[in-house]
């Protein structure tokens, strides 16, 4: 399938949801999960591919991998904290909300 969205993970739990054009790195979403927590810090998607969806694409896989995986998500990332606050009957589930004054 063209431009799907994959998740790769280091040992510590540091990784990415990413999305690949062949070699060239199109949008990513960077997370990190530790126990039944994960964080996104950050979500980026190229300058020649915006205005495609690819952050929402991100922030679905996110949200299904969470889902899947029984995870808490704690949005760090502006983009994701953004839209749990404009949906958040959607992602109630899912989100774990942390006082701002840690």
């Amino acid at each position: 399938m063209m431009n799907e969205v994959k998740l790769s993970l280091n040992k510590l739990g540091n990784g990415a949801f990413f999305i690949m054009d062949g070699a060239e790195l199109l949008g990513e979403m960077v997370v990190n999960i530790t126990g039944s927590d994960l964080t996104v810090y950050h979500t980026e998607v190229s300058a020649k591919a915006e205005g495609k969806g690819f952050a929402k694409k991100l922030l679905a896989a996110m949200v299904d991998h969470a889902r899947n995986n029984n995870l808490k998500v704690i949005a760090l990332c502006p983009y994701v904290y953004a839209q749990f606050i404009r949906h958040p009957d959607e992602y109630a589930d899912i989100w774990k909300k942390v006082s701002s004054n840690q």
